[in-house]
């Protein structure tokens, strides 16, 4: 099974590149594995792109949510080339006020 994502780091900042075109309860087990991978000490920023991911359900919100507790405050997760169908459903659940998001035409 391939992976969900791909990961790279950049001295404090941590750049996930999902993979998966569903972040759902499926998906959302091999995502925390990998992203307890690429975690390191040093992590003070996420990046996450979005540009694969089709469909999040709750169980993705949920991951989404972990990445943001596990930082040292004040958090800083960026979602980026967020499709307008995960776009809706970050906004439905306010979610925006916590990721900042770039939809997927926007420049990172």
């Amino acid at each position: 099974m391939p992976s969900v994502l791909n990961s790279s780091r950049q001295g404090d900042l941590l750049r996930l590149d999902l993979t998966a075109a569903r972040l759902d309860a499926a998906a959302v087990r091999e995502f925390k594995i990998a992203v307890d991978s690429a975690w390191a000490s040093v992590t003070r920023r996420v990046e996450i792109d979005m540009g694969s991911v089709e469909f999040l359900d709750s169980s993705g919100v949920g991951a989404l949510l972990s990445v943001y507790k596990r930082l040292p405050a004040p958090a800083q997760v960026k979602l980026v080339h967020v499709r307008p169908a995960v776009q809706t459903v970050i906004e439905l659940l306010r979610l925006h006020r916590i990721f900042e998001v770039h939809g997927e035409s926007a420049a990172a």
